[in-house]
């Protein structure tokens, strides 16, 4: 089954544009003009992957990306954030808000399709032999069911924050630096800059709660890793 994208975007022309080519790349996909329709859509049935413009009537798109979030049953849903403001303040706001990724106006129409893909093919994986539940000290992830616990606390994640957990966990003791981040979890040649890294470092380490989140060091200079433990 084609896998649901829901766009939200008041140009119509740019709105039909992306439509037009995840179409082509066999996504199925829903339109809708204002936050208060994407918010209405997203808690009917939501979909497998917001597309989501900032500059929207009604409730803007940081407001519904922080509202998806808030919920449980919506606060895994990826999302791609879409602006004609480049400033790196905005995107920073955006990602600290739970945006999983973020294209700047004009975006190549290719580009988008390849990062949804990136992105879906990370958060939709088979049950491929792999191990399942990765256990780290006080850190407990499924990554069947994409459940994480932190001391026993069920702890909510983005897409895109269980995959960077995941990925340093899988990775244990070794130093990953921004630029493997970004390549191996993002999926692609990320241009967005490395301090996306450092946000979604961020608000893991928030996530997991005071104290847990030494368990993700950093490593000066260089980028991050999942500490030792002690034995």
């Amino acid at each position: 089954m084609a896998s649901r994208i829901l766009i939200v975007e008041d140009d119509p022309d740019i709105a039909e544009l992306v439509a037009r080519y995840l179409d082509k790349a066999g996504f199925s996909t829903e339109r809708v003009a204002s936050g208060r329709e994407a918010l209405t859509a997203i808690a009917a049935k939501p979909p497998d992957l917001v597309v989501l413009d900032i500059m929207l009537p009604h409730v803007d798109g940081l407001e519904v990306c922080r509202l998806v979030r808030a919920s449980d049953a919506t606060a895994a849903i990826p999302i791609i954030m879409l602006t004609a403001r480049a400033e790196e303040s905005e995107r920073i706001v955006g990602l600290e808000l739970g945006a999983d990724d973020y294209l700047a106006k004009p975006f190549s129409p290719n580009e988008l399709v390849a990062r949804v893909r990136a992105l879906l093919r990370r958060t939709q994986r088979g049950t491929a032999p792999e191990i399942k539940t990765l256990a780290y000290g006080p850190i407990a992830l499924d990554t069947e069911r994409h459940i994480v616990s932190s001391g026993g606390r069920d702890v909510t994640l983005t897409a895109k924050e269980f995959l960077l957990l995941e990925y340093l966990l899988r990775h244990r003791g070794r130093v990953l630096s921004r630029d493997v981040l970004l390549t191996d979890v993002w999926g692609y040649r990320y241009t967005g800059g490395t301090r996306t890294v450092d946000v979604h470092v961020r608000r893991l380490r928030a996530k997991l709660g005071p104290e847990h989140e030494h368990l993700v060091e950093t490593v000066r200079s260089v980028g991050y890793r999942a500490a030792e433990l002690d034995t």
